[in-house]
């Protein structure tokens, strides 16, 4: 999880609401606004080269991991309590 500090929180806050006020409608509408922020992030630095393209890479898949472990296990938690385990 990043932790950012309070100053950025606030600088990226309008930005941050607008796509919550506004949220992506479909898969595509969200891989659509990933895509287009890590094009930013991109453009923004000005480095286009392996380790870039290979940080932004690692940065999705630490997001993909957190989603993961903050939203989705506890979600399999709750299904297996329901409906108990498979295993």
């Amino acid at each position: 999880m990043p932790y950012v500090k309070s100053e950025i929180r606030s600088m990226l806050a309008s930005t941050i609401k607008a796509i919550e006020q506004n949220p992506p409608i479909t898969v595509g509408d969200l891989n659509y606004v990933v895509t287009k922020t890590c094009l930013a992030f991109l453009k923004k630095n000005m480095i286009v080269n392996y380790q870039s393209y290979n940080d932004v890479i690692g940065a999705l898949e630490c997001c993909k991991l957190e989603m993961y472990r903050r939203a989705v296990a506890p979600y399999e938690e709750l299904k297996i309590a329901e409906h108990s385990d498979v295993y």
